[in-house]
C-alpha cells in the first residue's frame, strides 16, 4: 500500500460527503488510501477494491504461515515420505473398490 500522503490523503467526512464521486473515482485510480476524519481523528480509511483484496489475500496468507509454524512448534507435522505413503495407500484402497 501507498504512503498517505498527509496533504492530499486526508479529508473531513464533510468534504467527502460533498465530493464522494470524485474521490472514489480518485482512490480506483490512483490505489492511494483516503483517510476520512470526523471531528479531527480518523474515522475511516477509503481503500480502492483491488488494494481490499491485496490486504485480504496478504492477511490470509501470513494467518496460514502463523497456523503452520504453530503446528510445527505444537509437532502436529508428517513427515514427506509418510504423506506420500498415505496417499498411496488411499489411492490403493480406491482403486480396490
Amino acid at each position: 500500500m501507498k504512503a498517505v500522503r498527509i496533504s492530499e490523503d486526508i479529508v473531513p467526512v464533510s468534504d467527502f460527503k460533498a465530493q464522494a464521486a470524485e474521490l472514489l473515482k480518485r482512490v480506483a485510480e490512483t490505489g492511494q488510501p483516503l483517510v476520512i476524519t470526523q471531528n479531527g481523528k480518523a474515522a475511516g480509511v477509503l481503500l480502492s477494491p483491488a488494494e481490499f483484496d491485496r490486504l485480504s489475500e496478504r492477511a490470509s496468507f501470513v494467518s496460514a504461515v502463523e497456523e503452520g509454524l504453530a503446528d510445527a512448534t505444537a509437532n502436529r507435522t508428517r513427515s514427506h515420505a509418510d504423506v506420500v505413503a498415505s496417499m498411496k495407500a488411499r489411492a490403493k484402497s480406491r482403486a480396490a473398490r
